[in-house]
Formats: C-alpha cells, structure tokens, sequence
C-alpha cells in the first residue's frame, strides 16, 4: 500500500511504501472465506424456507362416484385460481379457489357436463381462469407469440452467423501465399546477412 507525503506544488511527490502486516484470523471470528461459506448458507436456508409447499389441498368433501371424483379432479387442475398467481384450483388455498372447488362438486352431483361447467366460469371468471385458453381472435397473440419469438431468435441467428463468416479473413490465395515465402525468405537471408560473424 502506498502512501503520497509532503506534496508541495510543482515539486516532486515523496512516496512512502508501507507495508501493513496481515492481521492473524482471530478466534470466534470469521475469515472472509469462512464469511462466504456462511452466507451461501443461510442463502440455501433462506431459499429452501420460502418455496412453496408442493402438497395439494386435502378435499373433506367425498363425490358420489368414483368417475365424477376422477372427473372432478381433472377439472380442478385444468382451472386457474383467480386470486392466485400461476395455481391451479388444485393446489391453491384461498378462499375463492375453496368456494369454486364445492361448486364444481355441486354442478358434478348436479349432473352438469364438463363443456357445462367450463361456459360458467369462463362466464363468470373470463377466459383466464382457463389454463389453455381456446384459439381465437382473442387468444391468437397468446398461441402465436412463442413461434414468433422462436422463428426471430432463428432469424437473428442466422445473421449472426453469417456476419461471423463475412467478417472472417479469407484464406490465402496461392499466389499471395509464394509472396509471403519470397518475402519471409529474403527476411531471413537479411537477418543472416546483419548478424556478426
């Protein structure tokens, strides 16, 4: 580490080098390394805390028949919850994903088909309540943007490509590649020529 001294103007600058000793690590006290390793610690604690717990809501209510519970179950994961931010009715806990899950139950006993109960919530909760909304004049931007977006990273693909190519040197042509030879040979002959003997 240096340090600058006694610097008047127009005269030259006194520079003291100084050497600081490293201090000792000292006990009960972390090193930087052993700082880093704590802190992706709590890092990786922080991080497996905060995830969302992957267990599905536990149904109290029992359906009738065993093909409406396996209906009922299909439906509820193709449905999103309103509140929510990307869950289905399935896994979501809110109060309205509960309220929408006994009138999907209610509307099954009731005898409703799926077609049925898809018209009421998309009736009721617009098309967003569908995971995979039906193409249209509405939904085509939400189907087509992913094969825009992958047909525009080929194309920029492609003329990166080519740009790398066009600006790549061409090989030598033969006649330029004598030249170079004629020309390194008489280079050496010079060297040998200026070289003591």
């Amino acid at each position: 580490m240096s340090f600058v001294m006694g610097c008047a103007p127009r005269r030259k600058c006194q520079v003291i080098e100084q050497r600081l000793p490293l201090a000792p690590a000292r006990a009960g006290r972390f090193t930087g390394l052993g700082r880093m390793l704590v802190g992706f610690a709590l890092l990786g604690v922080f991080a497996i805390v905060s995830l969302p717990s992957p267990a599905a809501v536990i149904e109290t209510e029992a359906l009738s028949d065993p093909a409406l519970v396996a209906r009922y179950r299909h439906l509820i994961d193709e449905y999103r919850c309103p509140k929510c931010q990307n869950q289905n009715l399935a896994e979501s806990d809110s109060p309205i994903s509960k309220d929408l899950r006994s009138e999907i139950r209610r509307m099954l006993e009731e005898g409703a088909s799926d077609a049925e109960i898809s018209e009421f919530l998309v009736a009721r909760y617009g098309e967003f309540i569908l995971y995979r909304p039906a193409f249209h004049s509405g939904t085509y931007v939400l189907w087509l943007a992913p094969l825009a977006f992958v047909a525009l990273g080929a194309l920029i693909l492609v003329a990166v490509v080519k740009r790398r190519r066009r600006s790549q040197a061409p090989g030598l042509q033969a006649e330029e590649r004598e030249q170079l030879q004629a020309l390194l040979g008489r280079a050496a002959q010079a060297d040998q020529l200026d070289k003591p003997q």
